[in-house]
C-alpha cells in the first residue's frame, strides 16, 4: 500500500505524535482487534476443510459489524477469485428482502452462520427463527458469538458448532476475527494472505515503518480540523470496493460520532463512501464547488490483472473519441481517478490524500481494512471519544425491546378479552 497526503501537516507536532503513539501502544494490550493479524487460524481452516462439497451457499445471518466486514472483503475479491461457494447475507428484517433471498438459495445445499456478539441481536434472531422453522437440523448451523452468551447456550443445547468472538473485539472491528474469517474461508478465500496484509500494516505502524508517520499525520490533521472538515469522503475507483465503503461508513460513524469523554460536547466525523467514475456524475460537483467542509481520500488499484481493451473501432459522429481506442480499461479508470484528483488539487481548501493498493487480492484488502481500523482508533483518541462503545445504538435497542414487550402484553390482554 502507498499513501500520499496532499494537505499541510504541522512539523511542530512531534511531541503530540509521540504521546499518541504511546497511548495506542498501551491500548493494544486491552483492545483485541490490534492483535488479530497474529492469531492462530488452524481451527478455522480445519473446520472449513471438513465441509461437504455439496454445500453451495454459505449464508450469514448477521447485521452491522457481524456482516459488513466479511461482505466488504468477499465482494472485493469475488470478480477475481472464482469462489468455491456463494456467500449470501441476511442483514435486514425487511420481509420482501427475506423472502427474495430465501427464494434465491437452495436450503438443502446451504450452511448458515448465525453471528451475534451479544447473542441477543433482535434482527439476527428474528431471521434465524424464520430460517430455523424451515430447517431445524443442527448440522445446518454454525454459531459465532461471545463466550457464554445466550446464543451459545442455545447452540450447545442443540449440539451445534460454536466459534467465539474475543471479548475485547467489538463488532465493527471484528472483520479479521472468526466473524469475517470463517465465512470467507468457507468460500475458498485465502484468509492467511488476508491476515498477512493486515500484519504488514501492523508491523509498519508499531515498528517505526513508513505507515506510522502517514497515519499519525493524517489522524492529527483530521482531529485538529474536525469542526471544519467534518465530512470525510472515500472516493474509491473500483466497483469492487463498493461494500468496503459501506463497512467504512459504519466503522467511522459508529466509532467517532460521540459525546466527548471529558466534556459535554457532541463531536463526530461524517463518512461518505463514493465509487468512481460513477460518482463523478453525482457528488463531484458538490465536492468541487460546494461548502469547504469535506476532505477526500482517493483509493485506486495499481494492477487490476485484467487485460480488457477498448475496441479499436471508429463510430460515425464520435470520431473525436477514437483517442480511447486500444487503451486497457484498467489504465482508463486510473486515468479518470488521476484526472479527478488533479482537478480537485487545483481548488482551494479541499484536503486530499491518495491510497494505492497493489491488486484485487487478499493481501491488499487485508492492508486496507487494518489501515482504516488503526486510523479510526487514532482519530478517536485525538477527539477524546470512546471509540469502542455505541451508547446511542444501545439506547435504540432498549426502546425497541420495550415496544416489543408492550406489544406482546397488549396482544395477550386483547386475546383474553376475546375469550
Amino acid at each position: 500500500m502507498k499513501n500520499r497526503l496532499y494537505f499541510d501537516v504541522s512539523r511542530n507536532d512531534t511531541a503530540t505524535k509521540k504521546e499518541l503513539f504511546e497511548k495506542i501502544k498501551d491500548e493494544k494490550n486491552a483492545i483485541g482487534y490490534y492483535n488479530l493479524p497474529d492469531q492462530d487460524i488452524s481451527s478455522l481452516l480445519a473446520y472449513a476443510a471438513s465441509f461437504d462439497n455439496d454445500i453451495e451457499y454459505i449464508v450469514v445471518l448477521g447485521i452491522g459489524g457481524s456482516s459488513l466486514g466479511a461482505k466488504a472483503i468477499y465482494e472485493f475479491l469475488k470478480p477475481r477469485n472464482g469462489n468455491k461457494r456463494k456467500l449470501v447475507f441476511f442483514e435486514s428484517t425487511d420481509p420482501v428482502s427475506i423472502s427474495y433471498i430465501t427464494a434465491q438459495i437452495d436450503i438443502s445445499k446451504s450452511h448458515f452462520l448465525v453471528i451475534s456478539k451479544s447473542g441477543t441481536t433482535i434482527e439476527t434472531i428474528a431471521v434465524f427463527k424464520y430460517i430455523y422453522s424451515l430447517q431445524s437440523d443442527p448440522g445446518y448451523y454454525t454459531f459465532i458469538t461471545d463466550k457464554d452468551s445466550p446464543l451459545e447456550k442455545f447452540a450447545r443445547g442443540i449440539n451445534a458448532k460454536v466459534f467465539h468472538i474475543p471479548s475485547n473485539v467489538g463488532g465493527r472491528f471484528s472483520a479479521l476475527s472468526a466473524v469475517g474469517l470463517l465465512p470467507l474461508a468457507l468460500c475458498g478465500i485465502d484468509i492467511k494472505a488476508l491476515l498477512d496484509g493486515a500484519g504488514q500494516i501492523k508491523e509498519s505502524f508499531f515498528h517505526d515503518g513508513y505507515i506510522r508517520d502517514i497515519l499519525l499525520d493524517k489522524a492529527l490533521f483530521y482531529a485538529k480540523h474536525h469542526t471544519v472538515y467534518h465530512i470525510n469522503c472515500i472516493f474509491a475507483y473500483s466497483e469492487t470496493l463498493k461494500y468496503f465503503c459501506e463497512w467504512y461508513v459504519q466503522l467511522w460513524g459508529e466509532s467517532l460520532g460521540k459525546k466527548q469523554r471529558h466534556s459535554s460536547f457532541n463531536v463526530g466525523l461524517t463518512p461518505v463512501g463514493l465509487i468512481g467514475p460513477k460518482d463523478q456524475h453525482s457528488f463531484l460537483q458538490l465536492l468541487m464547488e460546494g461548502t469547504r467542509d469535506k476532505s477526500a481520500t482517493f483509493i485506486k488499484i495499481e494492477d487490476f490483472k485484467d487485460p480488457l481493451i477498448i475496441s479499436n473501432i471508429s463510430l460515425q459522429h464520435l470520431e473525436s473519441l477514437d483517442v480511447i481506442n486500444n487503451i486497457e480499461f484498467h489504465k482508463l479508470i486510473n486515468m479518470q481517478c488521476d484526472a479527478t484528483f488533479e482537478a480537485l488539487k487545483m481548488q482551494e481548501g479541499i484536503p486530499l490524500d491518495e491510497i494505492s493498493i497493489q491488486a484485487v487480492d487478499e493481501h491488499s484488502i487485508g492492508e486496507l481494512v487494518y489501515y482504516y481500523e488503526l486510523l479510526t482508533s487514532l482519530v478517536g483518541r485525538l477527539i477524546d471519544v470512546d471509540t469502542y462503545n455505541q451508547p446511542s445504538v444501545e439506547l435504540g435497542k432498549t426502546i425497541l425491546k420495550d415496544k416489543l414487550e408492550k406489544s406482546k402484553a397488549y396482544s395477550l390482554s386483547f386475546n383474553k378479552q376475546l375469550k
